[in-house]
Order: C-alpha cells, then structure tokens, then sequence
C-alpha cells in the first residue's frame, strides 16, 4: 500500500468519527481505496479526500444504487457506488451476464438487444455494455445511433433476445442517466429477474470486455439500426386506423430521439403538414431550449414556446416526446381556431382509450374478453368507459409499465386493447409490452384529424366525453427531495401518514385508508381488513365524496413523493365548464390541507 492511500484511509476513519461520513460510506471508502478492482478511480477518489469533500463523498458512496421501475437510475458521478459512471455500468451489465449464465447455462445462443438516447455519456455506457455482453459470450445487436426506448424494447422481441439494454434516463434532469433492463418479452424487467441480477452485481469483482470494434468484426456485436428502424415503425403503424388525416402538427423531440421513431410513424401513416419544432430539434443531453432544462411532456412548461409559435400558424395539435421517446404530451387548441392548452396525461389516456375502443367497436372486433390495462393511480375514467364498450379493465396495477406488461401476459395478448399510465406513457399494439411514444403520437393524431374533419377539436371532444361518463378532474404533485435527507423526509411523511392517518381532509370525510405496502383496509370506524391487490409504498385515502381520493407514493425513478388527487362529479344539470371549475377547487383545498398538515410548504 503506498503512502497516499494509508494516509486517505486515515483521513477517511477520522471523518467517520467526526460524523461528516456515515458508517457504509467510509465502508465503500475504504474498499475503493484497497481492493485493485477500482484502481482506475482511485486518482479521483484521492483527489476529493485531500479536498475533504465529504459532503460528496457521502452523498455518492453512502448506499449501492438500487434498481428502481426500470433499471438503476441516478446522477453521473465519476466515482461512486450512489451514482452512475463507468464502474456502476459495468457492474451492472456483468452482473446481467453472471445472473443470464445461472439461469440458461452456457448456452451459445444468448443474446441482448442494446440501444442508448441522446444524453451525455449514453454512447459511451453503449458500447461499454456491449463490450461486456460479448465478452461473455452473448450475441449483441447493436442500435447504432440513438434511438427510442420502444425500438430497443421491439428489438428484444424481434431478434428472441433474452434480454435488453437502454442507456437512458427519460425525462429526468441532464445530470442523470440510467441502465434499463428489459426481458425477452419486450418488457421492463421483474423483481424476481431484478433481484438476481442486483445480487451479481453486487458480487462482481472483475469485469470482463471485448474491444467494441473487434466485436464488431468477430461478428459478436451486431449493427442492426436500419432493419430494425423499418420493421418497428411497420409494427407501430399495425395499431393505426384509417380515416382523415389532414391536420396541423408541431412536433417537438425535446432534444431525444423522438425524430427517428415518432416522425417517421406520423409521415408514414400518412400525416403531411408535420413541422418539426427547430430550437428542440437538436439531439442534445443539455436540453438547452426546455425551460429549466427538464425535458419532460407532462410539464406544460415545454410547450410554451412551441404554443406561441403556433399561434401564428396553421398547426391545430402540438406532440411532444420525452428524450427517448416513450411517452407523450399533448397541447391542443380549445377551439379550431383558438387559444392552446395542454392534455394532462390522464386526458390523453382517456382520449385515446376512448378512439381505440370506438374505433374497434365500429369495425365489430371488441368482445367481453377483451379488456384495457391501468394502473392504480391513474383516472377511473378509464374503467367507465371501458365498462360502456363492455369491454374488462384490469386496474389493480401498480405504477409502472413493466406491471401493465405482466398483466398482458398474464391475461393474454390476444385480449389487449390498451393500456394508460398517468405519467403520459400509452399503448396499443402487442410489439412491445412498454410504452410507445410513437404508437401515441399516431393515435391522437388520427383522433385529433377526426375531430378537425368535425369541425372540433380534442378539447371539445373531451368535454362531450365528460358529459357522457362525468367529469373527473386529476392533478399530480410531485415534490423532490433529494440527497440522504430527501430520502428521510420522504419516509417520515408516509410514515407520518400510516401513523397519523387525517380522519378528515379538506373538511371531506376520509371513508377508508388502503395501504399497499401492508395490504391492509382501514374503515372511518376503526376495523380492518385484507386488501387485495399488489404490494408497493402506496397509500389511498378514499373520501366520503364517490369517485373522490388522494393517492400517496415515492416516486420510483426520482428523489419525489407523489401525490395524486382525484375529483369526480357525474354531470346533472351544471355545464360541463361549472363542475370541472367545482372540482379544481375542491382538489385545491384538499393540497393545501394535506401540504399544512404535513408541513411540506
């Protein structure tokens, strides 16, 4: 050991002591500084001991970053076991190998599908991923330029892929990237999958790698990208119905990928008048021209710009994609010549479902086995109007799309209609069992086509569906807390919750509290009982007003808690206007309530 190690090892026991590290920080510490398989960090790591940067060295080596909805997502940090960088990655990938190899054997025909979007270092995980892949015998095919989560998932199936790999942190800030793992259904990968690959990874000590362009030549990487660009886009364009199509679009990539997935489904479902929003045009993971450099299509804040822009211009419907694609955001104008206004994602849910299931009803190819997908904190709206088409819905889902997956396998595909989450991820179709941004985009542009040829726009035609099924109203309030106190904050808040549950929120009675994590149904009167359904940090408070509740969980992919509000009326002789009016104010004293009682201003 030399000098300058033994000396950091001392500066690191001394931090420990003096309470600026915790215990599995100096822990991580030490091994980093000792074992030789971090040698390559080490310069760095020395580097922020003789600083004494503690507070960063805390935050980025005090726990193992943890797989989460998807996959292992978090901040890039050149060294850390909190965060994502080279290390992380590779332990990540070789434990993928490691778990694949337990589960198959050594067989010679394993392989993985990996793709990457458009943010800082995804090129670099890429091919850092594919190199280890190789060495460990499986067949890699490659997407050679950024593309779209939905692609990579499609690839999966399209090529019998074991599994897959997206470098991609979809919407969450520029300093964050992620390692998503996708099973050979073309789905987000499961517990039982995610808890033996996070068990390698943990046990990884070397990590072995092909040179990317010698893979490339031995025939062990494949470079897939134009077959695989066709074939998806055809499979997308199978979810399509025909009808009119002249309408106005501005679409917005938000500086992703949407460009090679969601555009060319657009232009090749015959949708000619598409202008491309130029200032977020630009693949780059900086998202320089999004408001606070968040590019994400459930902010109303990114369509702004593109709304003033329209407004001197014949679009009637603004698209938006996240960075890889997968989800959408909608802004529509309320009259065909009017204002513009954003779809919330429960909005667009509706909207879509709605059409799909029309759509199949006319052409005769809905029946009572048939059934939609949602999950538990998205509008029930959705079961209303599936119960109108007599069509099942499936909605003790958890949030997630990787559990809408399990469900259509579980159920069959052959009975899939569509599936919503209120975090703008939709699909139709049984290419992939995720979300698909293109697939979305399509729709509601065929919808939104439709109701031009009407004289109407989607706004209209979403309050005619609230005077058919009633109105509800939804808002989502997600609050970050990042850093080791946001992690604590967050679980004093349910803990205060389960503990000190309000028996009255807003002045509304709370009728029962359904807790997810215990699969426990708290009755105002005391009793409890087994609450059936799937298991997750989920609180529901359901109030003494029918259809009305408040939904309360971490978020899975960011540092945030989530509160989801839900107001409903069925519509008498009120307009549609004045309840819809009545219900954001009751949800607007329902937050304050709730935020006071919990002291989150």
């Amino acid at each position: 050991m030399n000098s300058g190690i033994a000396v950091a090892l001392t500066r690191i026991d001394a931090a420990s002591d003096a309470g600026e590290i915790n215990q599995s920080t100096r822990q991580n510490l030490r091994r980093w500084l000792q074992q030789p398989e971090y040698e390559d960090f080490q310069s760095e790591l020395l580097e922020h001991i003789d600083r004494d940067d503690w507070k960063t060295l805390n935050e980025v080596f005090h726990t193992f970053l943890p797989f989460g909805t998807a996959g292992r997502r978090g901040r890039m940090y050149p060294i850390g076991t909190n965060v994502i960088n080279e290390r992380t990655v590779g332990e990540t990938i070789q434990g993928l190998v490691d778990f694949l190899h337990a589960e198959h054997g050594e067989r010679a025909d394993l392989s993985c599908a990996v793709a990457y979007d458009t943010r800082s270092n995804s090129r670099l995980f890429a091919e850092l991923t594919a190199e280890i892949l190789a060495a460990g015998g499986l067949n890699v095919w490659f997407l050679d330029g950024p593309r779209s989560t939905p692609e990579l998932a499609f690839t999966v199936r399209e090529q019998k892929c074991q599994c897959g790999v997206m470098i991609s942190a979809s919407h969450n800030p520029p300093s964050d990237n992620a390692v998503k793992v996708f099973w050979e259904h073309g789905g987000q990968i499961l517990p039982y999958e995610a808890d033996g690959v996070m068990h390698c990874s943990i046990a990884v000590t070397e990590i072995r790698r092909v040179l990317f362009d010698k893979a490339v030549s031995l025939g062990q990487i494949r470079l897939c990208q134009k077959e695989m660009d066709k074939a998806y886009v055809d499979a997308v364009l199978k979810t399509g119905f025909d009808g009119p199509r002249e309408l106005g679009i501005l679409f917005s990539p938000l500086h992703g990928v949407g460009m090679t997935n969601v555009l060319p489904a657009l232009e090749r479902d015959g949708f000619t008048k598409v202008e491309v929003y130029a200032p977020h045009a630009t693949q780059d993971g900086d998202f320089p021209n999004v408001p606070d450099h968040i590019a994400n299509p459930e902010s109303p804040a990114v369509f702004e710009a593109p709304i003033v822009e329209s407004m001197r211009s014949e679009i009637d419907v603004i698209l938006a994609s996240d960075p890889d694609a997968d989800r959408l955001g909608v802004a529509a104008r309320l009259t065909p010549r009017g204002e513009f206004k954003t779809l919330t994602g429960n909005q667009i849910a509706v909207l879509l479902e709605e059409f799909v299931l029309r759509r199949r009803a006319q052409c005769g190819s809905l029946s009572p086995s048939d059934y939609i997908v949602m999950t538990l904190v998205t509008t029930d709206m959705l079961r209303r109007i599936a119960k109108a088409f007599d069509v099942r819905t499936c909605g003790d889902v958890l949030t997630g799309f990787k559990w809408i997956a399990d469900v259509i396998d579980t159920e069959g595909p052959e009975g899939f209609i569509f599936a919503a989450e209120e975090a703008h991820g939709y699909l139709a179709g049984t290419h992939i069992r995720d979300k698909d941004g293109a697939v979305a985009a399509m729709l509601m542009a065929e919808l939104a086509a439709e109701q031009k040829a009407a004289g109407r726009t989607l706004h209209q035609h979403l309050d005619d569906l609230f005077a058919r099924y009633g109105c509800h109203v939804e808002r989502t309030i997600a609050m970050s807390m990042p850093g080791i106190e946001g992690m604590a904050r967050i679980d004093c808040v349910m803990d205060t919750l389960r503990e000190s549950p309000p028996d009255k929120i807003g002045g509304i009675d709370v009728n029962c509290r359904r807790d997810y994590l215990h699969n426990k149904r708290y009755d105002s009167n005391g009793s409890a009982e087994t609450l059936d359904g799937p298991r997750d940090n989920l609180l529901f408070f359901d109030l003494a007003l029918e259809g009305n509740s408040i939904g309360v969980r971490p978020s899975g992919t960011e540092p945030k808690i989530k509160f989801y509000y839900f107001a409903y009326e069925p519509t008498g002789d009120a307009s549609v206007e004045d309840i819809k009016r009545r219900l954001e104010e009751r949800i607007d004293v329902l937050q304050n309530d709730l935020t006071q009682r919990l002291s989150l201003q």
